[in-house]
C-alpha cells in the first residue's frame, strides 16, 4: 500500500510539473498540439457524422416490415463497379404478370404486395395551389402490411381496388397536412398533374428517410399508376413478401425464389437473375461500407498524429537541451532516472491529451453540426472519444520515450556545469 501511494505521489508531482512545463512555453506548446488537435479533429468529426450517418440509415432500413424481404431487378447497394451494372442492367424487367403469378402461386407469405415508383407530379388540393415534385408511387393492398404502413385516417386499398383504373389514392401524412391543413383528407379530391383522385386514406406519420420520401408522397392502386404513367415495357417491379412469423422466414424465401426462377426460366445452377433484399441484408452491406470508410479516415489521420508526435519528440529534445541545468539540480538533490523519465514522458502526454481534447470537442461539434445540415440525428460516439485519447496517450509515451531517455541519462555533474 505504502508503495503505491508512493508512486502515486510521483506521478501527481511529475502531472504537476509537465503542466507548469507546458504553462511556461504556451505559444511553443500550442504549435506543438495543433498537429495532434488536427489528428484527432479528423478523425473524431467523420467518425461522429458516420455514425450519425450510420444511426439513421439502420433505422429507416426497418421500414420494411417484420419478417418481410423484396424481390427486385436491382440490387439496392452495388459493390462491383461499372461490370456488376452492366450485368443488373441486361437483366429482364420484373414485370405485373410475374408480380401477380408470384400472388398467386406463393403459399406461405402472410402477405405479398407489388410496387413501382411512377413519376414525380405536381398535386394539388382546393385548399393549396399545389405541391411541386411529389412522388407518385403504385401499390397493392398488401404492401401496407410488408412496408409497415399503418391508416391514420380513412382505409388502405383492397383487392376491389386493383380491378381496372380506380382514381383513389392514399397520401403521405405530409402531403396531406400542406393539401388539408384544416380537416381531414377522406372522401376528398385531389388534382395530380390535372387527373382527379378521390382520397380514401392517410398514413401515420413514419418520418423522412434521408435522401427519401417516407411521408411526402401520393399512393396510388399499381393498376391505375402503371396504366397512366409507364409505359409497358419500363414496368420493373419490386415484390414485397412478408412471411408469417420468423419460423419460416427461410422457407419463404425459397419457395418464392423458386417461383421466380420458374417464371423468369433460370436454367438449374445458374445464378438468380434477381435480387432478394432484407433489412438484414441492407445493414450488413451500410456497415461494411461504413468499416471500409472508417478505416480509410483512421489511416490518413494516423500519418497526421505520426507527424505530430515527430513534433512533440522535436520540441521535448529542445526543452531537454533548455532544462538540461534544472534536470542536474534535480538529480544533485536525489531525483532517480525514473523521475526525468516520468517527468518527460508525462509532460508529452499531457500536450497529446490537450490536443486530443480540444479535438475531440472540435470534431464532435463539428460531426453533428454536419449531421444537422443533412437532416441526421445528433450522436455522441463515446468509443471513438475513448479511442483518440488513447491513441494520444500512445503518441504521447512513444515519442516522447527518446527525450526522456536522453534527459534521464545526463550526467549530472555536467548538466550543473551547463550555461
Amino acid at each position: 500500500m505504502k508503495r503505491l501511494t508512493f508512486v502515486l505521489e510521483e506521478l501527481k508531482e511529475s502531472l504537476f510539473m509537465a503542466l507548469g512545463a507546458i504553462n511556461a512555453h504556451k505559444l511553443r506548446s500550442a504549435l506543438t498540439l495543433l498537429g495532434v488537435l488536427v489528428g484527432v479533429f479528423s478523425i473524431i468529426v467523420v467518425m461522429t457524422a458516420m455514425r450519425a450517418m450510420q444511426t439513421k440509415i439502420e433505422t429507416d432500413m426497418n421500414r420494411l416490415g417484420a419478417s418481410t424481404f423484396k424481390i427486385q431487378t436491382w440490387p439496392e447497394i452495388n459493390f462491383e463497379g461499372p461490370e456488376g451494372w452492366q450485368k443488373y442492367a441486361r437483366r429482364k424487367q420484373i414485370t405485373l404478370e410475374q408480380g401477380l403469378a408470384v400472388v398467386q402461386r406463393a403459399t406461405l407469405p402472410l402477405h405479398i404486395g407489388l410496387e413501382s415508383d411512377l413519376t414525380q407530379a405536381t398535386v394539388r388540393s382546393d385548399f393549396n395551389k399545389g405541391m411541386p415534385s411529389v412522388w407518385l408511387e403504385g401499390e397493392t393492398e398488401g404492401s401496407f402490411p410488408a412496408k409497415n404502413w399503418n391508416i391514420g385516417d380513412g382505409r388502405s386499398f383492397q383487392e376491389a381496388d386493383m380491378d381496372g383504373e380506380r382514381s383513389i389514392c392514399v397520401l403521405g401524412n405530409t402531403v396531406a397536412t400542406n393539401l388539408f391543413p384544416f380537416s381531414s383528407a377522406v372522401g376528398k379530391h385531389i388534382s395530380v398533374d390535372n387527373m382527379d383522385y378521390m382520397v380514401v386514406g392517410v398514413l401515420e406519420r413514419n418520418g423522412a428517410m434521408s435522401g427519401g420520401r417516407q411521408d411526402d408522397f401520393v399512393i396510388l392502386p399499381l393498376p391505375t399508376g402503371l396504366e397512366r404513367y409507364v409505359e409497358k415495357r419500363w414496368v420493373d417491379l419490386a415484390i414485397l413478401v412478408q412471411a408469417r412469423d420468423a419460423a419460416s422466414y427461410d422457407d419463404t424465401v425459397d419457395q418464392v425464389r423458386g417461383i421466380m426462377r420458374l417464371l423468369r426460366k433460370a436454367p438449374p445452377g445458374s445464378e438468380d437473375d434477381f435480387e432478394i433484399i432484407s433489412n438484414d441484408s441492407l445493414m450488413d452491406q451500410m456497415r461494411t461500407i461504413t468499416h471500409n470508410i472508417k478505416f480509410g479516415i483512421s489511416l490518413v489521420s494516423s500519418i497526421a498524429l505520426v507527424a505530430a508526435g515527430i513534433g512533440i519528440m522535436n520540441i521535448m529534445l529542445v526543452s531537454v537541451t533548455e532544462r538540461t541545468r534544472e534536470i542536474g539540480v534535480r538529480r544533485a538533490i536525489g531525483a532517480k532516472k525514473r523521475n526525468i523519465m516520468a517527468q518527460f514522458i508525462m509532460e508529452a502526454i499531457m500536450l497529446c491529451e490537450v490536443g486530443g481534447v480540444i479535438g475531440v470537442v472540435c470534431g464532435v461539434f463539428g460531426g453533428d453540426v454536419a449531421a444537422h445540415f443533412m437532416n441526421l440525428p445528433q450522436v455522441l460516439p463515446l468509443d471513438w472519444i475513448i479511442i483518440g485519447l488513447v491513441i494520444c496517450s500512445i503518441v504521447g509515451i512513444v515519442f516522447g520515450a527518446y527525450p526522456a531517455f536522453k534527459a534521464a541519462n545526463l550526467d549530472p555533474i555536467e548538466s550543473l556545469r551547463y550555461e
